[in-house]
């Protein structure tokens, strides 16, 4: 029987139409009968165990799986496109929303130290994640690349938190667009909500303004990735414009003596804020998803991930302490602080262009926020992991539309229901944690190569690794924990330092980058996973009972699903390579006969 050439270039896998049946979501030998189902919950064990310490090829991520959704995304984003959809993904609603709550009530003036902390943290992981979208340019994210470093098992468990961040963050944003709607006309927040009176108190106002908002984006998103980059160039642009109204209008009005004091909480009022600013720089790793869809990625990445940044972390510096110097701290409104500062100097007609540019910056982070999610749930479903209906990409838009109204129907629901208060309680966490993963996926892939590091070096890379990791987290519990000791960093710190020193020192680098790397390994990996884990330390314990939570209910999923979707899909392509191996063999062999 012969292959199509569409099947052909999908390493002969058969495309289906959609369907949307059983076959377009559990197509796997696993899931044909309940025999084959229970055949496959009784090998649990030892499926685990091969996921556990399977590891995916670069070659694989870029060629087989990428080709299991049936048609190429469209390469036609170039370095600019990325440099905006990097702004326009992080400047949103952090800067608007949490800067007043933090610099009263956490900080001080001071905020703008912990926009730098956090901006550090989070360019840090910006070059981790360049170094990977440059070498392996897939939809996938850090799901793919954990993948390849990590397994299957950290992969998942990482993707399916970035997932939900995206989802509560998404809804987030999308309440507070109502909000800041409702104040560019004049109107309370809840004139635009229905008050449903059977509900509890923190889901009974339900906003159909934010599914609107939401609705809209989806079909922008699943038209056109350029036409995507296009919007948000625009918007982008009058986002920036308005930012630096803010800044010049703010700065006539500014009184330097309303930075004293400058550190009214002392150190640990800065790192507690960075923690809950670092919300703010959230969305960075979406453009890292369309390294798929760039030209040049060798060249476009890293333009474009370290551009945006760069721009958007002077941006918040500037604007925190444009603040700052507008009101005494202990006057900074917590809901909408610009706009009240702007009253209290005697501008009230300037708070129609902060919420003006408020509402623009969080259009823009929707939009990018659903153009990443998409993308890496598309990615999750190559590898069959969730259902291959999600991994479809169409042919003529050349965009993953299942995925992408599969994730904006998920976030619309929570945006309808769930009070801004109880999402905003939602922080960083899940997000901390895979950029922590990803700088240890990435001093591994420098470090380890199967087959070619030595049993006596790998083991090096194994004990210097656990050290950093273990001294990491023992600094980030004893802040957490004690207030006023030090004690205990005389400890942790040397020994992190000591760490990193015997890892550059004395095991040799197995791997380097072929196109752009992290420059001053393994300083700069270690000190990304040191510092995200010292932020993890400083975040409220109710955001790790909902990462314990949503960790758990992703463990039952891949337990009962995903483990054996994924493990079938993994057999079922090393056969098939065995065979064209096989194949390839007798043909030399004929080429071979012939030739004599």
């Amino acid at each position: 029987m012969g292959v199509s050439g569409e099947d052909a270039a999908s390493g002969g896998i058969k495309r289906r139409g959609c369907s949307c049946s059983k076959e377009e979501f559990f197509p796997e030998e696993s899931f044909k009968n309940w025999a084959n189902y229970g055949r496959a919950l009784r090998a649990t064990g030892t499926r685990l165990m091969d996921r556990v310490t399977a590891r995916s090829l670069e070659h694989d991520e870029l060629h087989e799986v990428r080709a299991r959704s049936g048609h190429e995304m469209k390469r036609n984003l170039t370095w600019w496109d990325l440099i905006w959809f990097g702004i326009g993904a992080v400047i949103g609603a952090g800067i608007f929303v949490l800067t007043g709550q933090e610099a009263r009530e956490v900080v001080g003036p001071a905020v703008v130290i912990s926009y730098v902390v956090s901006g550090i943290s989070a360019m840090l992981s910006v070059f981790c994640y360049t170094e990977f979208a440059v070498e392996i340019p897939v939809a996938g994210g850090s799901f793919a690349y954990l993948r390849v470093e990590l397994g299957d098992f950290v992969a998942f468990v990482a993707a399916g938190n970035i997932l939900l961040e995206y989802v509560i963050g998404g809804a987030a944003v999308a309440r507070a667009w109502t909000s800041y709607f409702a104040t560019l006309l004049n109107h309370h927040p809840n004139d635009f909500r229905i008050h449903a009176t059977s509900l509890a108190d923190d889901y009974n106002r339900l906003d159909p303004i934010a599914v609107a908002v939401i609705s809209i984006i989806c079909i922008v998103a699943v038209i056109s990735t350029k036409g995507t980059s296009r919007f948000n160039y625009i918007a982008s642009l009058i986002h920036v414009a308005v930012i630096l109204f803010i800044v010049v209008a703010g700065l006539t009005k500014a009184d330097v003596g309303n930075l004293k004091p400058f550190t009214p909480f002392g150190a640990r009022g800065i790192f507690s804020a960075s923690a809950v600013l670092f919300f703010a720089y959230v969305g960075f790793d979406a453009v890292s998803t369309m390294a798929e869809e760039t030209k040049n990625p060798a060249r476009d990445i890293p333009i474009g991930l370290v551009g945006s940044m760069l721009l958007t972390s002077l941006a918040y510096c500037v604007l925190a302490i444009t603040l700052c110097m507008m009101q005494p701290y202990g006057s900074i409104d917590k809901d909408a602080p610009f706009s009240v500062a702007f009253k209290a100097v005697g501008m009230d007609w300037a708070q129609y262009v902060v919420a003006f540019g408020a509402l623009k910056g969080m259009t823009t982070v929707l939009l990018v926020s659903a153009v990443g999610q998409a993308r890496y749930l598309t990615h999750i479903a190559r590898t069959h992991m969730v259902p291959p209906w999600l991994a479809n990409v169409h042919p003529k838009t050349g965009t993953p539309i299942n995925a992408t109204v599969v994730m904006l129907v998920a976030t619309a629901i929570i945006a309808f229901f769930t009070d801004l208060g109880i999402l905003a309680n939602l922080l960083s966490i899940s997000t901390l944690f895979i950029f922590m993963l990803v700088a240890v996926a990435l001093l591994v892939r420098r470090y380890y190569v199967s087959g070619e590091t030595s049993e006596a070096n790998r083991m090096k890379l194994v004990v210097c690794m656990v050290v950093i990791l273990a001294s990491s987290i023992a600094t980030a519990v004893y802040w957490a924990v004690s207030e006023t000791g030090w004690v205990a960093y005389v400890v942790t710190v040397p020994v992190w330092f000591i760490a990193t020193v015997c890892l550059w020192l004395f095991v040799p680098q197995a791997r380097k980058p072929r196109l752009w790397g992290v420059p001053m390994v393994p300083w700069l990996p270690s000190a990304s996973i040191a510092i995200n884990i010292f932020l993890l330390g400083s975040i409220d314990s109710k955001s790790f009972m909902r990462f314990g939570v949503w960790t758990g209910l992703l463990l039952v999923y891949y337990l009962f699903f995903g483990l054996h979707a994924s493990y079938d899909t993994a057999m079922e392509a090393n056969a098939t390579r065995k065979v064209e191996e096989g194949s390839k063999v007798m043909d030399n062999a004929k080429v071979g006969e012939n030739g004599t």
